[in-house]
């Protein structure tokens, strides 16, 4: 029993090693949550979610149903059901592919010398 309201986590869901749950959490059936990810008070995750390894969900937030968080990333902002989100901080797993990119093509640009260019 928590001291203010109790976690609940939901039959069939999977937790692995190393995994810290806070306190008034509500994790839905089904989930699976990998080694060395935190989750702080207060955080909902619906049903069917899959987190990565070394995920961390900061407090008071929402994961929806059939959810996928990218391991080692960092969320600071409630997550849609059904989207796929990674990095750090998190954000949609498309937008992140394009600014990893856009970072190599910077970085290519940079030692090339052609200033971007190219």
């Amino acid at each position: 029993r928590g001291a203010m309201s109790d976690t609940i986590i939901g039959q069939g869901t999977k937790i692995d090693n190393l995994v810290q749950i806070a306190h008034n959490v509500r994790i839905g059936r089904n989930c699976i949550i990998a080694g060395l990810s935190g989750i702080s008070g207060s955080v909902t995750v619906g049903d069917n979610v899959t987190m990565g390894g070394g995920v961390g969900l900061a407090d008071h937030l929402t994961i929806g149903t059939g959810a996928k968080l990218a391991a080692r990333s960092g969320f600071m902002s409630n997550v849609p059901a059904g989207e796929i989100w990674g990095g750090y901080p998190a954000q949609p797993m498309a937008e992140a592919m394009r600014e990893i990119a856009a970072l190599r093509r910077l970085a290519r640009a940079r030692k090339s010398g052609d200033g971007g260019k190219n």
